[in-house]
C-alpha cells in the first residue's frame, strides 16, 4: 500500500519537474513557437551628443588628465528631435558627475575606463530626460587629450 503511494508521488513529483523544464526550455530558447511571447523589437534611433570632455581622475581624486569622449544615445524613434533640445543639460549633468567618479585606468592613468564613463553619461541621461526614454548610451569615440 505504502509502496504503490510512493510510486504515485514519485510520479507526480517526476512529471511536474520534467513539464516545467520543457516550459522553461521552450520560452528561454524557442519563443518563436509560443505565438504571444514573440515581441518585435522596437524601433529605435541613435542621436550624436556631440564632443564630450571630461577630466580624468584616479580614485584618490587627482587628476591625472582630459579626456576627448563622442556618444550617442539610443531613444524610441521619434523622440531624437525631443533629446537633441535637451543636450546641454545633459552634457552639465555629465560633467558634474564626471570629476567624481574615477575614469582613470592604466599604469599612467590616461586610458579612460569605458564602462564607468556608459555609466555616468547613463545616470544623467536619466535624470535629464527620465528612467524610460534613453535605452543605452555608445561610446564611439574617446581619446586622451
Amino acid at each position: 500500500m505504502i509502496r504503490k503511494i510512493m510510486i504515485a508521488v514519485a510520479a507526480l513529483v517526476g512529471g511536474t519537474a520534467i513539464g516545467g523544464g520543457a516550459a522553461y526550455g521552450v520560452v528561454q530558447w524557442a519563443p518563436q513557437w509560443l505565438p504571444g511571447m514573440h515581441k518585435q523589437p522596437a524601433a529605435s534611433e541613435f542621436v550624436p551628443t556631440g564632443t564630450i570632455l571630461a577630466p580624468i581622475t584616479f580614485a584618490d581624486g587627482r587628476l591625472s588628465g582630459y579626456v576627448s569622449f563622442e556618444c550617442q544615445l539610443e531613444v524610441p524613434k521619434g523622440k531624437g528631435e525631443e533629446v537633441t533640445k535637451q543636450l546641454p543639460v545633459l552634457l552639465n549633468a555629465v560633467n558634474m558627475r564626471s570629476y567624481r567618479q574615477p575614469l582613470a585606468s592604466g599604469p599612467d592613468g590616461m586610458i579612460p575606463n569605458l564602462d564607468v564613463f556608459r555609466r555616468v553619461v547613463m545616470d544623467a541621461a536619466r535624470e535629464v530626460y527620465g528612467p524610460e526614454l534613453v535605452r543605452r548610451a555608445v561610446i564611439t569615440q574617446a581619446a586622451p587629450i
